[in-house]
């Protein structure tokens, strides 16, 4: 009864029976998978990013010529002697005594070199007050933040033994040394929580053990494999820290929900009284095609990030890409394989009060998966389609509204990390004391003979007039390297840590005094490189990629839904509900991090401005996972128009069956990317709050409200596709109408579906 062979056809539905009928061999294939994957990446080793490769323009030269010429940077350090009374100044003797002090306890570490006193490299504030000892760190820059410690020591037992001067040491190795002893454990539990709070809603979500493992599991071993992947495609394309973080949340969140969409599919056909085999095969075809049609979409939106020209992001795209394909794959493979292994043992492990099964039985439901909170929501906005849709628009449209006046930037360091930290207490003391000072720009010179009288004297007139034209206030100081025929010149800006004015400043050296100086030299080259040159080139790329990567998936996305609804109608809403959606988030980070409105709600403060690379990247991913909600409720609306329901019907239909699923889902990102938002660095607060409010309002107002406004409002014309347009490839839903279960009522026939 109600079990009779219905026979589907489609690439997921064919997947789907294959596995089920050879479930041992598809689960032998995908731990193959999974385990050659680790082992392919762990024998060939993952190639990161290099300095060189991270941008393009003047930084990416500069890093090639260090490169190519074989000079190690050593990481350099600063210690900062500054008289606390005004009437201390540097010339006198307790000051003098201290910079002696300095030098010596640094020495005697033996873990630095090239120390220079103050008093021989005028290093020495306007008012007196305040003077630099510089040094570098032996041994590799890149790990310098792990041998730092003694000098630390060192420097602070100078000033022990002067109070009445403030002694402190600044520089990349105590910075990241600094950093990784704060933040790195932050992160570490931020990646290892993720996964049990997934776990426990799941458990609430299903109320039986082996269901709620069975979505974990598969994301898991999908960021494995992934993990492995992308050691292989690393030769290639170089990867890095950030894309493996980014490709664990992503991983987590995709792998979760296709696996919860296609599970709960498969439960819902069961308890409406078909048996295992037939309700694994009608999840196939439904919940499993539209796995492939979001994570087709997806892949589509991770890609754009490889038009950006930024290793970094063409990183992150790449990782993103395939953690979701894999995931994917593993959904309408090994998870049918496993459903069909397991049978009613999926049930295992039943918590008492949490399974459906009590939870209808109290509340006197049925067993079709509708949620009855969804439902009222939905009698309310089908009855007045046109007023919920102006009231949801209108609200979401004033919440993005501040994203008009977005600004961008690379946070500095005491907006990255406020005043937690006594180190960015110090980065702010030498920024007062000698603007630009702790980020100097620097301007690698290379030359067929550095020590020509022509260079030379381009190095001095460039020393001159970078203080002269204002871009600096000096020292600017010049460290010659003969063997390598390259010279590195040092010029701290004007406007310290204010980017808008060391920009500025940046603009006149490049501009301006370059031109003037070393340009006139035949055959020299000399980029300007450094973090403000970095953020500045940094951001002008990123400006630069930003129509191609908004047209390329934008139009991809609009081609994809076409493709497989054969709607023009659902393709258009598809595409304007989305970008209503990313334009709400933005203005939630807007009015949060760039204004500080309700800030500190979220444990977070108003920096005056978004970090620059936020707002393309919470597009791509948003636009991504928000298609996940959306393919998934209008399959399940074109399903039931399709068997015969009137389109009012099926939009109810569609939204109460799927309310369920997509609110587990919703409830799993946002708590999943909320735990990155109570992280310490302002950037990833705006990320994690970013991306749950972007997710928040995508599962309820988008989904529940104005979706089913919109489609109400159109009628029969949600299916409508210009005849002109009917020889594209059809990718529709194709599997024969489903037996009706045991009990069922007929279908209600409606209008014929124009597809």
């Amino acid at each position: 009864m109600g079990n009779a062979h219905t026979r589907v056809r489609g690439v997921a539905a064919r997947a789907g029976g294959w596995s089920a009928r050879h479930r041992w061999a598809a689960v032998g294939i995908w731990v193959l998978f999974v385990v050659l994957a680790i082992g392919l990446g762990s024998a060939l080793g993952t190639v990161q990013v290099k300095d060189s490769d991270q941008l393009k323009g003047e930084t990416s030269q500069a890093a090639h010529i260090i490169e190519d010429t074989g000079i190690e940077e050593p990481a350099g350090e600063t210690v900062l002697v500054q008289a606390k009374a005004d009437g201390t100044k540097a010339t006198d003797a307790e000051f003098r005594d201290a910079v002696d002090a300095v030098i010596k306890a640094v020495e005697a570490t033996g873990k630095v070199t090239d120390v220079t006193s103050p008093y021989d490299t005028q290093t020495i504030s306007k008012d007196g007050r305040s003077a630099l000892v510089q040094f570098d760190m032996r041994g590799d820059a890149e790990t310098a933040g792990d041998r730092v410690e003694p000098v630390l020591k060192a420097v602070e037992g100078v000033q022990k033994d002067h109070d009445g001067l403030r002694i402190e040491e600044i520089g990349s190795a105590s910075m990241n040394k600094t950093f990784d002893d704060a933040f790195g454990k932050d992160f570490q539990r931020a990646e290892y929580s993720a996964v049990p709070v997934a776990l426990g809603i799941l458990l609430i979500a299903f109320g039986a053990v082996v269901a709620a493992l069975l979505p974990v599991a598969l994301a898991i071993t999908a960021i494995m494999a992934t993990m492995g992947l992308m050691g292989v495609v690393s030769h290639l394309v170089p990867m890095s820290d950030t894309a493996s973080s980014v490709m664990l949340l992503v991983g987590l969140a995709v792998g979760v929900d296709y696996c919860l969409f296609y599970l709960r599919r498969e439960r819902e056909e069961r308890a409406a009284g078909r048996d295992p085999q037939t309700a694994l095969r009608i999840a196939a075809a439904t919940s499993g095609r539209a796995v492939i049609v979001s994570g087709v979409t997806v892949c589509v939106a991770m890609a754009g990030m490889l038009f950006t020209g930024l290793a970094e992001f063409e990183a992150m795209g790449l990782a993103s890409l395939m953690v979701v394909a894999v995931a994917m794959v593993g959904s309408v493979t090994v998870l049918p394989a496993l459903l069909s292994l397991l049978g009613e043992r999926v049930e295992r492990g039943r918590i008492p009060f949490l399974h459906p099964d009590k939870r209808r039985n109290r509340a006197g439901g049925s067993g079709n998966g509708e949620s009855r909170f969804w439902k009222r929501v939905l009698g309310v906005v089908l009855a007045r389609p046109a007023i919920s849709l102006v009231v949801a628009a209108g609200a979401l449209l004033a919440v993005a509204a501040p994203a008009v006046g977005m600004k961008t930037q690379n946070l500095t360091l005491d907006q990255e990390f406020g005043d937690s930290l006594p180190i960015v207490a110090t980065y702010n003391r030498v920024n007062e004391a000698f603007p630009g000072g702790s980020e100097p720009a620097e301007v690698v010179v290379k030359a067929d003979d550095i020590n020509a009288p022509d260079v030379q004297a381009a190095l001095t007139d460039f020393r001159e007039q970078a203080v002269s034209s204002g871009a600096s206030r000096g020292p600017v100081e010049i460290k010659v390297h003969d063997a390598q025929n390259i010279a590195f010149v040092y010029v701290p800006l004007v406007g310290g840590s204010d980017l808008d004015k060391a920009e500025k400043s940046l603009d006149v050296i490049r501009d301006e005094v370059r031109p003037a100086t070393l340009g006139k030299v035949d055959g020299l080259e000399a980029p300007v490189t450094g973090q403000v040159a970095g953020s500045k080139d940094f951001n002008d790329q990123l400006v630069g990629s930003v129509t191609p990567v908004f047209a390329f998936v934008v139009v991809f996305a609009f081609l994809l839904m076409l493709l497989s609804f054969r709607s023009l109608t659902i393709a258009i809403t598809s595409i304007v509900l989305n970008l209503l959606s990313v334009g709400a988030a933005y203005g939630i980070l807007v009015a949060v991090f760039q204004h500080g409105w309700g800030a500190s709600l979220v444990g977070a403060e108003g920096v005056g401005a978004i970090i620059t690379w936020l707002p393309l990247f919470l597009f791509v991913i948003l636009f991504g996972l928000s298609m996940d909600y959306h393919v998934f409720v209008v399959s399940r609306i074109r399903e039931a128009r399709m068997r015969g329901r009137t389109t009012k019907d099926a939009i109810t239909h569609g939204v109460v069956t799927t309310a369920g699923v997509v609110t587990s889902a919703a409830v799993i990102m946002v708590a999943v990317f909320a735990i990155f938002g109570t992280l310490s660095m302002q950037s990833m607060k705006q990320m994690g709050v970013g991306l749950a409010a972007a997710v928040l309002i995508d599962a309820t107002i988008i989904r529940g409200v104005l979706l089913p406004a919109v489609m109400a409002l159109l009628g029969e014309r949600n299916w409508y596709l210009p005849k002109w347009l009917h020889r594209l490839p059809d990718l529709t839903h194709d599997e024969s109408p489903t037996v009706p279960a045991p009990g069922a009522p007929p279908a209600v026939e409606g209008e014929k579906v124009g597809v």
